[in-house]
């Protein structure tokens, strides 16, 4: 794919977070990341800026369903059922917070002030900090990990790689990606014990009405086990015709 050559004359900086040069970290790392995409084929760059785009997104929200169709099995699912709630609230508060801190930055996308960038995904005329994939990616992932562990290390783990694609496909600045998993993990960890010292009662009620399946899984009755009933008994041919006996005589 062809890079982007040239910045876009005239296009205001913005209060930049970082300043263009090769000792600047933030933009070395981002022509490192972005430049492996010159080693690799077309198909790989086009499933990568897929992936980065949707697919990512579209895992978490799997496995946050997953991850509900697992814990409501538990004894007591309705704290767990109550974080997995809270999951994708948290992520909708974060990009809802993030709309000012992005029209305050103002902060240009890479591919505007810096040639040389591979551009894997087109139509990104927004503002760049802070990303909202990455925000969004990291709040699921930490909201998981409320709710249950194991679940929300795999949630983080696929908010990281998120945050790596983001960089690859030349859409964002590495401290793009930082604020990023800062913002969603600090909006999703701070909220969490308001949040759910209100959902908890709310999925509790829940729970106990008609609708009690969203958060406890039914249980198949077992079926009764056999019983043995005593087989009836049969006296003997010689006891009884001696007890027949016994009776006449008697």
């Amino acid at each position: 794919m062809a890079g982007v050559e040239s910045a876009v004359p005239g296009a205001s900086a913005g209060p930049e977070l970082a300043v263009d040069g090769a000792s600047n970290p933030d933009i070395d790392l981002l022509y490192d990341i972005n430049g492996l995409t010159k080693s690799t084929p077309d198909w790989l760059d086009r499933a990568i800026g897929f992936v980065g785009e949707y697919g990512l997104l579209i895992a978490l929200v799997v496995l946050v369903l997953w991850c509900w169709a697992s814990v409501r099995r538990r004894p007591e699912p309705e704290v767990s059922v109550a974080g997995l709630v809270w999951a994708p609230l948290a992520a909708g508060i974060a990009v809802l917070i993030n709309i000012p801190i992005r029209g305050f930055v103002e902060r240009p996308r890479p591919f505007v002030d810096h040639s040389g960038l591979e551009l894997l995904v087109d139509g990104k005329s927004d503002f760049s900090f802070v990303s909202d994939h990455a925000t969004l990616a990291m709040a699921l992932g930490v909201g998981l990990f409320v709710a249950n562990r194991k679940f929300g290390l795999i949630g983080i783990a696929l908010a990281l790689v998120e945050g790596f694609c983001r960089v690859f496909m030349g859409v964002h600045y590495p401290t793009d990606v930082v604020g990023g998993f800062a913002l969603g993990t600090a909006t999703t960890l701070l909220l969490a014990p308001l949040a759910m010292a209100l959902l908890t009662p709310v999925v509790t009620a829940v729970s106990r009405s008609r609708a009690g399946f969203l958060v406890r899984a039914r249980r198949v009755p077992l079926p009764h086990p056999a019983v043995d009933l005593p087989e009836p008994r049969v006296a003997d041919d010689a006891t009884d015709t001696g007890s027949g006996r016994n009776d006449l005589a008697a």
